[in-house]
């Protein structure tokens, strides 16, 4: 990969504030921003945590109505 192409991906996650760049002479250092990062994660797994919490709910329900019976 070239440099150019390198400090363009930098330069989006920049964008997207998913790495935090701080200057320090004439290097940058990037630091992962965690938060976005955290928020991106748990928006992604909802979606499929979503399906197995209304599973466990649907098999409670039948459980307590079994044993009610």
């Amino acid at each position: 990969m070239t440099r150019f192409g390198v400090m363009k991906h930098i330069a989006v996650l920049e964008e997207a504030d998913l790495v935090i760049a701080l200057r320090q002479g004439r290097t940058k250092r990037l630091y992962l921003n965690p938060v976005p990062i955290e928020q991106v994660a748990n928006r992604w797994i909802s979606k499929y945590a979503a399906r197995f919490t209304s599973a466990l709910v649907g098999l409670d329900q039948h459980i307590t109505t079994t044993r009610e019976a």
